[in-house]
């Protein structure tokens, strides 16, 4: 029975505070959240804030959770390009000034840094470097010179001369330059900070299920409002389409599309929104089939309201409920197509950090100490997945008058 409390709420309210009252949807709201700052957020949060978490360091590939290496960058010789704000957050970051090599160790010969690259082990020394002081600290162009007086003077790219003296650069290297970099979850075997690579592909999930479900959404309330409120020849065509479409295998749908427009991120979210739209469209044909010929609908008409209003304004308010939780569904759908699509090798393509082409990298580890590899990016997806149908229930629930 409904509280007396509650016969004062809006069905929207009412909706709401039975989505509060479900303890798992809400938390799989959290971790819709929690997942949606750390993709928009990007670069800025990651421990990686390169474009896509790619920076590759070989020596130090497959190191195990809290790996510590001490790495030396070194400015690259080249003038920085300004990397809009859209691409720093939603296309995971910016390209680094610095090359950055792990070392093994290192010492100053008046106007050079030497060492030795880090070997693979604490105790094993890799290929031998020598850096020139000023070419490590600026965008050198040409050669630098050395003075008696312990001065090193050069070009940048830009024309600017530096004098800067050896004493200084050295204490600048060792402050600034020279440093001991954690992984917390290691790194895969291209050397790639595994915690980076696991948070850039958030936004690989989350985009394509968005823009796949808009996609379906469009779709689906378009053709399905226009088969159930005019019937006919119309609403024929329509549901003979969508039986065609029923009937075929979703996954199987999915990589003729990508085939037809070709491998990337792009045609992976298109080719999933257009495989979505037949449910959104079977739904909303019923529930406007049942409205068309309610009362008020039959007021509207008389008033002279035009088709469009009556569909738009007091019709489709009315199957949102249901739309809603199909989105959720569909949502999670598209994770789940995403990501079996990379690891097929034609969803998002390389040096994009999908979840599904993290587990083809790893999957070959998966029976040896390594299995964190691929079952890390497993269950990110199982968690995302899991957060959509959790909250697809919990909309449902709360939808449902019956309930009350």
């Amino acid at each position: 029975m409904t509280n007396k409390s509650e016969t004062s709420l809006s069905p929207s309210q009412l909706a709401w505070k039975k989505f509060r009252e479900n303890k798992l949807a809400l938390f799989g709201l959290f971790v819709l959240i929690a997942a949606s700052l750390i993709a928009i957020l990007g670069g800025i949060l990651r421990p990686d804030s390169s474009a896509n978490a790619n920076s590759q360091l070989l020596a130090i590939s497959k190191k195990s959770v809290n790996f510590q290496v001490d790495v030396l960058q070194i400015r690259k010789n080249k003038t920085s390009e300004n990397t809009g704000f859209w691409n720093m957050l939603f296309f995971g970051g910016r390209d680094s000034d610095y090359h950055t090599i792990p070392i093994h160790s290192y010492t100053f010969e008046g106007p050079l840094v030497k060492g030795y690259v880090y070997g693979g082990s604490p105790d094993t020394r890799g290929e031998p470097f020598e850096y020139n002081l000023l070419d490590v600290v600026s965008p050198i162009s040409g050669e630098t010179e050395f003075d008696e007086r312990g001065v090193i003077s050069g070009y940048t790219v830009t024309g600017e001369n530096i004098k800067r003296s050896a004493d200084d650069l050295r204490k600048t290297i060792e402050e600034g330059a020279i440093f001991e970099k954690r992984y917390i979850l290691g790194t895969d075997k291209f050397g790639r900070d595994l915690l980076s690579r696991l948070m850039a592909g958030t936004i690989i999930s989350l985009s394509v299920g968005l823009i796949s479900v808009a996609i379906s959404l469009i779709l689906g309330i378009g053709l399905g409002a226009a088969a159930g409120f005019f019937g006919g020849r119309l609403d024929d065509f329509i549901t003979w389409l969508i039986n065609v479409v029923w009937s075929i295998p979703t996954l199987l749908l999915v990589i003729a599309i990508t085939f037809a427009l070709g491998k990337g991120f792009v045609q992976v979210f298109i080719a999933v929104g257009l495989t979505m739209w037949v449910e959104v469209a079977r739904v909303v044909r019923g529930q406007v089939m049942a409205l068309k010929n309610q009362e008020y609908i039959e007021a509207a008409k008389a008033l002279g309201y035009g088709n469009f209003r009556i569909v738009s304004k007091h019709i489709l308010p009315n199957v949102m409920g249901p739309v809603i939780v199909i989105s959720a569904a569909n949502f999670a759908s598209a994770i789940l197509l995403e990501a079996g699509l990379s690891f097929l090798g034609i969803g998002a393509q390389i040096p994009m950090a999908s979840w599904g082409q993290m587990i083809k990298e790893h999957y070959t580890y998966i029976t040896t100490d390594m299995a964190y590899l691929a079952i890390l990016p497993g269950l990110c997806i199982l968690i995302l997945v899991l957060a959509f149908m959790l909250i697809g229930n919990g909309l449902r629930d709360s939808f449902d008058n019956r309930l009350a």
